[in-house]
């Protein structure tokens, strides 16, 4: 007769409770399948099919009771490995949200702000338009296949198991943060320098026609002079994201790996 004992069932639930919890520390912060806008039963909903479609592909690991200290260690263990990889994600879109700022500030926008779905704030509009804009870039790339292919080979290179977590990782982690700004003032940089241009030919006008009324003048040249700018800029900026994106999936999972240790 067959039966299962209540050991076998402690250990399916631990073989599939623990890629759950990874899953769910990801897409808690991830900024393509994770948003903040979406409702948190569809996010469950997610991490639910992933961890059913990925657990019964992951190596068996010793059974550990949930509640014990190595569950607990376990636990955290997977919660750090998750959001590690979404963060690196998300600095993509927070240098993009840093680039829209650049830009609205030259242009006068900085005022006009609108709610961001992907980030769940208030933010320029500029900002948002370029976030929307390169999230769809990126479904229409395959982006969110690739997230999940890393989030996949996260359970390689960091097994489910009760070892510590390195500092390495998050010392990465804080290194590719550091391209939010210079990411963001790249992008950014074109407009910027139509602008600059844009004001210094205004401050020539204004000093040979002091008569000339420059808040009447400079603001619907400086905001045309922008949107045509960013206009042509947008062209290249469909390869730009893929690379960066690319990038930071490597990141994510050079990040997942220095949390093994070395």
């Amino acid at each position: 007769m067959f039966t299962i004992s209540s050991a076998d069932w402690n250990g399916w639930m631990a073989q599939f409770f623990f890629p759950f919890v990874r899953i769910l520390a990801w897409l808690a912060i991830d900024p393509l399948l994770g948003s903040s806008s979406a409702p948190n039963t569809v996010r469950l909903g997610l991490a639910l099919v992933l961890a059913v479609v990925i657990a019964p592909t992951l190596p068996p690991f010793q059974y550990v009771p949930l509640v014990s200290g190595d569950g607990l260690l376990i636990l955290l263990q997977q919660i750090a490995v998750g959001l590690s990889l979404g963060f690196a994600l998300r600095i993509v879109f927070s240098a993009l949200e840093l680039a829209g700022q650049f830009i609205g500030m030259q242009m006068g926008l900085s005022m006009s702000s609108l709610y961001d779905p992907i980030n769940g704030t208030q933010t320029p509009a500029l900002g948002q338009f370029l976030v929307i804009t390169t999230a769809l870039l990126l479904f229409a790339m395959n982006g969110h296949h690739q997230v999940i292919a890393a989030l996949w080979q996260s359970f390689r290179d960091v097994p489910i198991g009760a070892t510590p977590i390195s500092g390495k990782g998050f010392m990465i982690l804080l290194e590719w943060a550091g391209t939010i700004f210079s990411t963001g003032l790249h992008i950014a940089l074109p407009v910027t320098a139509a602008l600059l241009a844009a004001n210094l030919a205004l401050g020539m006008m204004t000093r040979a026609a002091p008569q000339l009324n420059i808040f009447s003048v400079g603001f619907p040249i400086t905001l045309g002079a922008g949107f045509l700018t960013l206009y042509f800029s947008l062209l290249y900026l469909p390869a730009y994201v893929e690379s960066f994106w690319r990038e930071a999936v490597e990141m994510g999972m050079a990040t997942v790996r220095g949390l093994a240790g070395p």
